[in-house]
């Protein structure tokens, strides 16, 4: 059974779904979505062509992670118990993820995390995916590691070596099917002819002043650089929409938009110049298609990227965000070093290699 209920979760988890889905003779796959997000989420499964076997709808207005974390728990009991799955997949580090493998626990069902082992080591950022992310790793049975650096996570911590594969990222999967030759777009259209710059930004910690001071550093360095668009598909979060709207109004060159469904935006990556983000998913997408990307965050899960050289961490300060900005659409020598740095995120066969091992075969290639 496949449980997840993000948006970020669907896009990678719905590829795992069809691969298993596609191997009938191995597997009987069944998959339960909480619908943490709602639009979104039905967004991504109308884009993959999956349909869920359970949902538990739990989305409310103005729900707290108390209600998420307790409606998931009470809620996927009857499922499981019907089901008795042989193991349960979790993705990542979201609350759904958290809750869905304590239920499993409780019912002494087997856990396999996709995407186990990354870490910040600050509980509080990004806060609560942290502490989700860790705590599942202690319930799991399975990890399945999307790099060697959060596999030596995990066996740092003292996960049994045997139990830890390295995979690569499922969300390089998706790009496969996603990202088109040909795309067209009105937005898109409207930004022709000049650098697309790509911004998301919605994280918890970065609500109120640290947004404030991001964007006005993208309303600066945007200013002084009449040749560069902008494009902010913005998140429902009415406190993000209240500062972005404070902050960025009135430049003609920053297209305020709505949530883009998955396919619009892997291909608006794809269209971009650069990216600019404090979410956690867009740092493997963007680098696996030589997009630099600066991380409007005091921390990163994923190292390997900074490491790489095709993410650079930047913080919220104002002064920090538009240096960095600056230089990358000033300076050529900047820009190619980011954007032709190597991929460390996988080749978009991830899947494969998960479906491999629960069908208890040796993975064709671990990275």
């Amino acid at each position: 059974m496949l449980v997840f209920g993000t948006r970020p979760e669907a896009i990678k988890m719905c590829p795992l779904a069809n691969e298993l889905k596609s191997r009938p003779d191995e597997f009987e796959a069944v998959v339960c979505v909480t619908g943490q997000h709602r639009e979104m989420l039905d967004q991504v499964l109308r884009a993959f062509s999956v349909e869920p076997d359970h949902d538990l709808a739990i989305m409310r207005p103005g729900q707290t992670l108390f209600d998420i974390t307790c409606d998931v728990l009470l809620d996927i009991r009857a499922v499981l118990e019907k089901e008795r799955p042989d193991v349960v997949l979790v993705h990542g580090d979201t609350t759904t993820s958290f809750a869905a493998a304590l239920a499993c626990f409780y019912l002494r069902i087997p856990v396999g995390h996709v995407e186990a082992g990354l870490r910040t080591r600050n509980l509080l950022s990004p806060w609560p995916e942290e502490f989700n992310r860790q705590a599942v790793d202690v319930l799991a049975e399975y990890y399945f590691a999307p790099t060697y650096r959060s596999k030596q996570n995990l066996i740092d911590e003292g996960k049994p070596s045997e139990k830890i594969f390295v995979t690569g990222n499922t969300g390089i999967d998706a790009l496969r099917t996603t990202v088109r030759d040909g795309y067209r777009n009105e937005h898109l259209d409207w930004a022709h002819g000049s650098r697309l710059i790509l911004i998301t930004a919605h994280r918890r910690e970065n609500l109120g002043e640290p947004m404030a001071r991001m964007f006005r550093a993208i309303r600066r360095v945007m200013d002084e650089h009449p040749d560069v668009k902008a494009i902010y598909p913005i998140h429902m979060n009415p406190q993000v929409r209240e500062v972005a709207e404070r902050e960025l109004s009135g430049e003609d060159r920053i297209r305020i938009i709505d949530p883009l469904e998955v396919v619009d935006f892997h291909n608006f990556i794809a269209a971009s110049y650069l990216v600019l983000t404090d979410s956690g998913g867009i740092q493997e997408e963007a680098p696996s298609l030589g997009k630099p990307v600066l991380v409007m965050r005091d921390t990163t899960e994923r190292p390997e990227g900074v490491v790489c050289g095709t993410l650079k961490l930047v913080g919220t300060e104002e002064q920090a965000v538009y240096s960095s900005f600056s230089e990358l659409l000033d300076s050529d020598k900047a820009y190619r070093s980011m954007s032709r740095a190597s991929n460390p995120y996988g080749d978009g066969h991830a899947s494969e290699r998960i479906a491999d091992v629960l069908g208890g075969k040796e993975p064709a290639c671990l990275l």
